[in-house]
């Protein structure tokens, strides 16, 4: 069977991005069975690019599999790492997703919810472009370090 070409091409200037180089962290250190010895950043990181053609390949309505959900739990932990390291306060990820892949993201700083998202289909979980991710994510940083800004007494209870 041949292997699905890369959509993340070596040298694509957002795999420098904060988030994508935190991404690549959190992902290997998931992989207890060293399933990604050996691998590019690129082949580790192109999953989550997910493309309208790749979108198209799976099905409107299925369940996670755990693959899927580890990358989900990378990217929570991604931002709580991200928001820790420019915030100054640990940053804890809480995530509950049912066997549908439905459930919800939070991020916690002390007692302050940072982010809160709503997760749904999970099993086509992804962006359209690691720029998009880049994007989509330092917005979310940023109204978290707003709220922890805001918010200080409750954050550091």
């Amino acid at each position: 069977m041949a292997q699905p070409a890369l959509v993340v091409e070596a040298g694509d200037p957002f795999m420098n991005s904060e988030i994508v180089v935190e991404m690549v962290k959190q992902l290997r250190a998931l992989d207890t069975y060293d399933t990604y010895e050996g691998w590019s950043e690129e082949k580790i990181i192109d999953p989550l690019v997910m493309t309208k053609e790749r979108k198209r390949e799976i099905p409107i309505i299925g369940d996670p599999d755990e693959i899927t959900l580890a990358r989900v739990k990378a990217y929570y932990n991604s931002i709580a790492s991200l928001i820790e390291k420019k915030g100054g306060l640990m940053a804890v990820p809480v995530i509950n997703i049912t066997h549908e892949g439905f459930g919800r993201a939070l991020v916690l700083v002390g007692k302050l919810i940072v982010v809160d998202k709503v997760l749904r289909d999970v099993h086509r979980f992804g962006f359209p472009s690691l720029e998009d991710l880049a994007a989509k994510t330092d917005a979310t940083i940023e109204k978290a370090l707003g709220l922890i800004t805001t918010y200080r007494e409750v954050a550091e209870a």
